[in-house]
């Protein structure tokens, strides 16, 4: 009797690293930028709060190519309570305020550890203020590890480091956040 357990506990080991394989596999496979260059790190765990959701227009909408920016990879999500979220931006450009890119985590500096590990190219923004706000309930966003980013004077690499993509137009008033910090300086 005891001889037929171990063989059935051998067979069900040897099923489960079966199973670790395929999911190592479809995360290599979901992790393909949209040129089909490979990304970097993995999509996190969203916070409580978020659920995930099909909404292909705005995963496109935030995908870039190899060297232009945005999320390699993501997933879409909708709050469904309010959840914070983080933002750096340029207070000489203060339509910025309520910009695109975002973080489940409060950003820390210094300045030039940021715009690498987040590929943000010093053109794009003077990075001088963070707010933080709250989702909307309702509000769909994309998360996802970086894209690389080719900037006028050098390249950022692909980014491990997850972003959070919500398709706000400061510009219009379209706002999918409330309840925003004034913009303390930073770093």
């Amino acid at each position: 009797m005891m001889r037929g357990m171990g063989f059935s506990l051998l067979l069900l080991l040897a099923g489960c690293a079966g199973f670790d394989r395929s999911d190592e596999q479809a995360d290599s496979q979901a992790l393909q930028g949209v040129d089909g260059v490979s990304c970097v790190g993995r999509i996190e765990s969203p916070p409580p709060g978020l659920v995930v959701v099909v909404d292909d227009a705005l995963l496109q909408e935030a995908l870039g190519a190899s060297g232009a920016g945005e999320l390699c990879a993501g997933q879409v999500l909708v709050a469904q309570e309010p959840v914070t979220v983080y933002r750096v931006w340029d207070s000489a450009r203060d339509y910025t305020r309520y910009g695109s890119w975002w973080s489940f985590q409060r950003p820390e500096g210094p300045r030039p550890q940021y715009r690498e590990d987040n590929s943000i190219c010093p053109s794009w923004s003077e990075l001088d203020r963070m707010s933080a706000c709250t989702l909307k309930v309702g509000a769909k966003l994309v998360v996802g590890p970086g894209q690389s980013a080719q900037c006028q004077q050098m390249t950022y690499a692909k980014s491990a480091v997850n972003q959070v993509y919500i398709p706000n137009d400061g510009r219009n008033n379209v706002l999918h956040v409330a309840n925003c910090t004034e913009g303390a300086v930073w770093p």
